[in-house]
């Protein structure tokens, strides 16, 4: 029996396979296993010699993730960093588990597009253009929807039980910057007077926010 995560896997593949649009450059190799502890930097990683079936598996993905933490969901990544065989292919995926009321927070992906298959649940999901419009929908098991590369946008899961998707990028590390994160938590800190100019609020209130952000 094919199940929700193999029609999601099936779907992204196709998505990516057809696309003729790549956020990664081409590759000049039929494969390049990324040598993940190699001190040589490049754009990507350089390749080993030593290459085996494992370094195209990864098995991460086929269970939910937990969930108990402040904003109730959690991304499961299945990138190069995690699977040594797609450095050069242009290729990822992710899983993101949402609890009741969960949120994946308001963030971007410089380096790719992001397109979201709904395993199960429901969810609300939106981005907002360099216009400021928010383009929102909600979505259902079942569904697709797709986040343009770079765009502010989020997830959040206002259904009594839980949901999850599958998420597929035309980068093989699409990266991720979590706006409030990115501005609260950043290290060296971003100047509070610089946070109390950008929202108008007091230095207080920066204060209290990042120190919620602050490791525990």
């Amino acid at each position: 029996m094919v199940t929700a995560v193999s029609k999601a896997l099936l779907i992204m593949a196709v998505v990516m396979l057809t696309s003729r649009v790549y956020a990664d450059p081409d590759a000049l190799q039929d494969i390049c296993v990324a040598d993940l502890t190699s001190a040589v930097k490049v754009n990507g990683y350089p390749c080993k010699s030593n290459v085996t079936a494992d370094d195209f598996f990864f098995s991460g993905i086929a269970n939910p993730g937990a969930t108990n933490n402040s904003v109730g969901s959690l991304v499961t990544g299945a990138n190069v960093q995690r699977i040594p065989g797609l450095n050069t292919l242009g290729v990822s995926l992710a899983r993101i588990d949402y609890a009741p009321g969960g949120l994946n927070p308001p963030h971007t992906h410089p380096r790719a597009t992001e397109v979201v298959f709904v395993l199960e649940g429901e969810l609300d999901v939106g981005f907002i253009t360099t216009a400021n419009v928010l383009i929102a929908k909600s979505i259902k098991k079942g569904d697709v929807f797709a986040f343009p590369k770079g765009l502010v946008h989020y997830q959040k899961n206002n259904g009594k039980v839980p949901a999850a998707v599958i998420s597929a990028f035309n980068s093989q590390l699409p990266g991720t910057q979590s706006i409030a994160a990115t501005l609260f938590a950043a290290a060296p800190p971003v100047p509070d007077n610089v946070l109390t100019k950008a929202f108008q609020v007091g230095t207080k209130e920066v204060q209290k926010i990042k120190s919620r952000f602050a490791p525990k």
